[in-house]
């Protein structure tokens, strides 16, 4: 179920990047100075963290760490 949550998540980020709809006016200004665009890229910045947190978190491959580590342990025993 993770795995699924987390793959529609990366999708929806990748279909909210494509912002076309704030890219002919700088109206309304968020909290009266900053452009509308902005804010929503700042949002969107955060909003990628967050999901990349969650993938490193979940659905990092561990075992393949675990197969390097090995391998390193190995050689280190015969040198």
């Amino acid at each position: 179920m993770k795995r699924i949550l987390l793959i529609v998540a990366v999708v929806v980020l990748y279909i909210l990047h494509q912002d076309f709809w704030f890219w002919r006016t700088p109206y309304p200004l968020v909290f009266g100075f900053v452009p509308i665009g902005l804010f929503y890229h700042a949002c969107f910045a955060v909003a990628a963290s967050v999901v990349m947190w969650l993938l490193v978190t979940f659905a990092w491959p561990s075992h393949l760490e675990k197969e390097v580590e090995e391998q390193t342990s190995k050689k280190e025993a015969k040198a």
